[in-house]
């Protein structure tokens, strides 16, 4: 029998961190298209962030991305974050946008570029002590274009001396989230191309590691939820960069490509215990929203993330075990297929009303006028972008 009221709890307790970076303007290699009202500086993506958070009351933090968060006082942005009702969560190192970084950071054959590589991360650690984040997340760009460019192996040494450098720097309630990325911008060879390299590294460095799950970075046919179930095993899922792909890394939202997926991932997540506080498992969004509203957009994906938890928790579970030791194939199926199908929304708009929110975020949001404001009010100065 369905218990509502736990399944509510666990969705009020679900936090879904947002990305600075997604309120900025963003495009594809091809073109960035501009939009009015974009936050020119890292005091404005919080106000958006927050803004998220007022409508969904599951967004409490917001992560940001050094260089392009970069202010003069950290513990000042952290003040101004909690004063809008959010806190800053993970801190992102960028090593990928400077000319230095051509042939790698961290794995760079050029001892100079290696160790600017690595001061950048200590760099992030100072930043996050500063503002009480605990999240360290680290994507690395490094990688080959052509067979014999440098040593693989030689390049996985650098890779694990400057990890180690940066993991001995954590403080005990601080980790390091180590994502992986199949291919881009390297083609031939990348550094860290998958959840087991990743792992690997993780495994040798020690607990506070642990691996970050971009859901658009895997080879096609990738089953996201095996590896996420055994990771989860091993207590080594640090947390998820949720977004959605058609072909590759795309960043679209959420859940808009293949929503049967993310439910899948979900159900994994709920069956093996990460929703719980304790397991650490962190659910932050990475997207480029490249020509619809970012608000909004940001909003549907707090939502989407929401739905899929939703119908993982109404799995049937004893039903499903029953199944499984029966070997009923279909059956164990079917108990998967109706959560799926199961129309959770009602629930969830009246877990909202419970919350003191509208049932309905996006026509809240609409019928609030901040769009209209940040319109007329952001007029003048540079509007965030890639590399801004």
């Amino acid at each position: 029998m369905l218990d509502q009221a736990a399944v509510k709890t666990a969705l009020r307790n679900q936090h879904v961190e947002t990305p600075s970076w997604a309120f900025g303007n963003s495009g594809t290699r091809f073109k960035v298209f501009a939009q009015q009202g974009i936050p020119r500086d890292a005091h404005e993506k919080i106000q958006d962030a927050a803004t998220v958070h007022r409508f969904t009351g599951v967004a409490p933090t917001v992560a940001i991305h050094i260089p392009w968060d970069k202010v003069d006082d950290y513990a000042e942005l952290a003040q101004y974050a909690r004063d809008l009702g959010v806190g800053l969560g993970a801190v992102n190192p960028n090593v990928f946008q400077d000319d230095d970084y051509r042939l790698g950071s961290v794995c760079n054959p050029d001892p100079a570029v290696r160790r600017k590589a690595i001061d950048h991360l200590l760099e992030c650690i100072d930043i996050m002590d500063a503002t009480g984040s605990k999240d360290l997340s680290i994507w690395l760009a490094d990688g080959l274009n052509y067979p014999g460019q440098d040593s693989i192996a030689a390049r996985q040494d650098r890779l694990d001396e400057a990890l180690k450098i940066v993991y001995d720097r954590l403080g005990d309630d601080q980790r390091m989230l180590l994502e992986y990325k199949f291919f881009e911008p390297a083609f031939y060879a990348t550094d860290v191309p998958d959840w087991g390299t990743s792992y690997m590294h993780c495994v040798e460095l020690g607990p506070k590691a642990q691996v970050l799950v971009d859901t658009g970075h895997h080879a096609p046919g990738t089953n996201i939820e095996f590896l996420v179930a055994l990771l989860l095993r091993k207590s080594r899922l640090g947390g998820f960069h949720f977004n959605s792909r058609f072909y590759a890394d795309d960043d679209l939202m959420v859940g808009a490509a293949d929503p049967y997926q993310l439910f899948r991932i979900m159900t994994e997540i709920v069956s093996g215990g990460g929703l719980a506080k304790e397991s650490g498992v962190a659910f932050m969004l990475d997207q480029c929203h490249n020509i619809e509203a970012k608000i909004p957009a940001l909003i549907r994906s707090v939502m989407n993330v929401q739905e899929a938890t939703a119908k993982a928790l109404i799995v049937d579970t004893d039903a499903l075990k029953k199944a499984q030791q029966d070997g009923d194939v279909l059956g164990a199926n079917a108990v998967i297929s109706d959560a799926f199908a199961t129309d959770i929304r009602p629930m969830l708009a009246e877990l909202r009303t419970e919350m003191g929110l509208d049932p309905d975020p996006i026509a809240a949001y609409h019928r609030s006028g901040y769009a209209e404001k940040i319109v007329a009010e952001r007029v003048g100065g540079n509007a965030a972008g890639w590399g801004a």
